[in-house]
C-alpha cells in the first residue's frame, strides 16, 4: 500500500481545518516555524536511534513503535511546510526527480 505525499497533505489540511481557532494558520509567515518544530520531531528520532542503536531501534517492539510514530511526527510537520510554502506534490516529484538523475550521473 503506498501513501502519498497528496494524501499526507489532505490530512494535514484537515488537521489545520479543525484547529484552526487553536492552531497557528499556515502560511509563509509560519513556515519557519513549522520547520523548528519538524527539527524537533528529527530530534527525538534521533534520540532513539542514539539510545538505542540502529538494530535494536528496527527490531525492538516498543522502541520500533515509537520510532515510526516519531517519524510521523516529522512527517506531519514536514507536510505542514510543504503547505505554508504551496509547494505541490509535483512540484516535489519535478525536483527530487532532477537531483536524482544528477546523482545518478554523480560517480
Amino acid at each position: 500500500m503506498d501513501f502519498t505525499i497528496n494524501e499526507m497533505q489532505e490530512m494535514q489540511r484537515n488537521l489545520q481545518d479543525k484547529y484552526k481557532d487553536k492552531w497557528e494558520t499556515i502560511g509563509p509567515e509560519t513556515g519557519k516555524n513549522k520547520l523548528l518544530w519538524m527539527v524537533g520531531e528529527i530530534g527525538e528520532v534521533i534520540d532513539i536511534v542514539k539510545k538505542n542503536g540502529g538494530t535494536k531501534s528496527c527490531s525492538d517492539e516498543a522502541l520500533r513503535k515509537d520510532l515510526v510514530e516519531e517519524m510521523a511526527d516529522v512527517l506531519m510537520y514536514y507536510n505542514d511546510v510543504l503547505l505554508c510554502y504551496g509547494i505541490s506534490a509535483e512540484e516535489l516529484k519535478q525536483s527530487y526527480s532532477e537531483k536524482y538523475l544528477k546523482n545518478m550521473k554523480r560517480w
